[in-house]
């Protein structure tokens, strides 16, 4: 069947585009809010000396071991205020049955760049090894990759696809919003890998605005590194999609994309 999309005019002054949120983003009438607990990770074994907030958002009602979203900048995506509001966005697709019931998992950087722009293991195991397991003190999380699921917006969506690349043991999902690629330690190193290793078993969704960081700059390019990253993945047959937006660097398109991102990423 065709997908109608209705007429939208392209805008010509790209200088500051906003996008409106649809009714997903907000509070529905007869959604039941699932309970969100505020955990602290203390004495981390990645990274040594650090403790963090983790904010854990169940749904109302599920049964059995549930399938899970992490978010980097934990704190942001859960502001019901700000433009991401994943908390609301998970309440009201589990309600209409869009997304199986799972469970929210907000994670609070420290060292936001030198955790998130690495491109080493540390913050994947520390997902994988350290947070799950607190968490599941508190919910039952399923410990099967495909299950389980990576979120994030510039450094942080760089990083969960950086996670979920170094750990497909324990995550198989990814959204990259706006992500940093441009800032990995070392360079983008996706367009190189995805074409010459095997396919890892990822689901990966990138965004990214036509007025992002850099985007008519010859280095730095937030855009350019994106678009590279996905033809990357594209060419190498990965279960990949890209959606290419007018905005710039901020959370706006992300937000009023989420509710869709996460349509597409666990259908």
């Amino acid at each position: 069947m065709d997908a109608r999309i209705p007429f939208q005019p392209l805008p010509i002054d790209q200088s500051h585009v906003l996008y409106d949120h649809g009714p997903d983003s907000s509070p529905q009438p007869g959604v039941t809010a699932g309970r969100t607990t505020r955990l602290r990770l203390t004495d981390s074994r990645a990274f040594p000396g650090t403790s963090r907030d983790i904010w854990v958002h169940a749904p109302a009602t599920a049964d059995g071991a549930l399938p899970c979203m992490l978010f980097q900048d934990g704190e942001g995506f859960l502001d019901p205020e700000d433009d991401l509001r994943a908390g609301v966005v998970l309440d009201n697709l589990i309600a209409a049955g869009d997304i199986p019931p799972m469970v929210g998992v907000f994670v609070a950087p420290v060292a936001r760049n030198a955790e998130y722009d690495a491109f080493d293991s540390r913050y994947a195991d520390l997902l994988a090894d350290e947070v799950l397991p607190l968490v599941g003190h508190q919910v039952r999380i399923s410990d099967a990759p495909a299950r389980r699921g990576l979120c994030g917006f510039s450094s942080g969506g760089s990083a969960a696809l950086t996670a979920a690349w170094h750990r497909p043991d324990a995550f198989g999902r990814v959204i990259g919003f706006s992500s940093s690629f441009p800032q990995v330690v070392g360079g983008n190193p996706y367009p190189r890998l995805i074409a010459s290793e095997p396919a890892r078993p990822l689901r990966v969704l990138l965004h990214v605005g036509h007025r992002d960081l850099g985007w008519d700059e010859h280095e730095d390019n937030w855009l350019a590194e994106n678009l590279l990253v996905a033809a990357a993945l594209f060419r190498a047959r990965y279960d990949a999609r890209l959606v290419l937006g007018d905005g710039a660097h901020d959370s706006n398109h992300p937000g009023v994309l989420l509710p869709d991102a996460l349509r597409w990423l666990w259908r």
